[in-house]
């Protein structure tokens, strides 16, 4: 259009804007070249004979055939009749099909967690035991995980559960994480809301 506007021709235009003259004139003419929807077909059903009798019927038994399962199903009752090539175009119907007419799906309640929303703690105890010079090591892990992107720091505590070791173990994964999300949830700690440390001074 620019070069248009300067006094260029609609071939010269066309030409350095990288696009056919048709184009160009459709452009200059604000007219853009969208086909109307279709509503009819434009060639033959490849599966006219066989979706109502055959294929349907065995989407009703078993709602989970795949297009290809079904295709490989259709080769052998009807060898060559229907070529690879119609494959993709199987799956399509058959997934049309499962939308429209196929069995309710279960209903999930999607819980979307915005990026940096929501930070989480828990210790867990370790499966493997762990020995330093033959003695066993007793201790836990803290592990502290974005829900967003599951981005996780773990970090090894001596000994049990307690106030110290989750603000340490904290204070370290939010250093690593060099910010603080907006919501900190913790799976029921004591350690969490009882300071244990200060009952045992």
């Amino acid at each position: 259009m620019k070069n248009r506007q300067r006094g260029f021709s609609q071939e010269t235009s066309s030409a350095k804007a990288g696009i056919s003259i048709r184009s160009g004139r459709r452009i200059e003419k604000n007219q853009r070249g969208r086909k109307k929807q279709r509503h009819w077909r434009t060639r033959q059903d490849p599966f006219g004979a066989v979706w109502e009798t055959e294929i349907i019927p065995l989407l009703a038994r078993e709602p989970e055939l795949t297009g290809t399962t079904l295709w490989e199903y259709l080769d052998d009752h009807y060898p060559g009749q229907y070529s690879e090539k119609l494959l993709r175009t199987l799956q399509r119907r058959v997934k049309h099909w499962r939308a429209v007419k196929g069995p309710e799906k279960a209903v999930i309640f999607c819980q979307s967690v915005p990026a940096g929303q929501q930070g989480l703690s828990d210790f867990t105890r370790p499966r493997t035991t762990i020995t330093i010079a033959g003695k066993p090591f007793d201790h836990l892990l803290y592990q502290f995980r974005l829900a967003y992107s599951h981005w996780r720091d773990v970090h090894v505590i001596q000994g049990g559960e307690s106030y110290s070791a989750l603000a340490d173990g904290l204070q370290n994964a939010l250093h690593k994480l060099g910010g603080v999300p907006a919501e900190h949830r913790t799976d029921s700690l004591s350690a969490a809301y009882i300071n244990t440390t200060q009952k045992r001074e």
